[in-house]
């Protein structure tokens, strides 16, 4: 698995094709992660997590604050970072790629 980092994404590419991805959006310094996606046939595999996980370290590396509105990230931040998130609510539906 190649993993690729863009300007607001990073990618998960496993034999040239993406199949996977999250997201980020910037705001003054604070980057939102907004989006995870896993093809369905690689779920359970542990790749969504090595995308957040690449994701807070990338936004940390730029020196912004991590937060996150996708509720896989959510719940990562969680049981990884302490984070809380009985109070933040969840707006990451589920979507398929296309």
């Amino acid at each position: 698995m190649e993993y690729i980092t863009y300007d607001n994404r990073i990618a998960a590419v496993d034999n040239g094709e993406e199949v996977g991805e999250v997201t980020f959006a910037e705001s003054e310094c604070t980057y939102t992660i907004n989006h995870t996606y896993v093809d369905d046939c690689l779920r359970g595999q542990g790749i969504a997590a090595e995308l957040v996980r690449r994701a807070v370290e990338e936004i940390e590396n730029r020196g912004g604050r991590v937060e996150a509105t996708c509720s896989y990230a959510l719940l990562w931040l969680a049981r990884n970072r302490g984070r809380n998130i009985e109070d933040t609510p969840i707006a990451c539906p589920i979507r398929t790629k296309n």
